[in-house]
């Protein structure tokens, strides 16, 4: 379950940012970074019957955004 077969959407990584103090229009100094942690965003992947171009039908693991475009034609 790691890429659109379609799309090729995956799995990408990122930070998740933790941020403490008060705003500066609240009357403060700004927000400061204290801690980020390392995280994954997933695609949001799900297994389809899907019919190709020479019409036989597999189960592929599709993006909902290929679902949704219609790039995909389910069986």
């Amino acid at each position: 379950m790691a890429k659109c077969a379609v799309t090729g959407k995956g799995t990408i990584s990122g930070r998740r940012i933790v941020r403490k103090g008060l705003a500066k229009k609240k009357g403060g100094i700004g927000l400061h970074v204290t801690s980020s942690t390392k995280r994954k965003f997933k695609a949001n992947l799900q297994r389809v019957r899907v019919r190709d171009e020479n019409g036989t039908v597999k189960r592929v693991w599709v993006s909902t955004k290929a679902i949704r475009s219609g790039d995909v034609t389910k069986a």
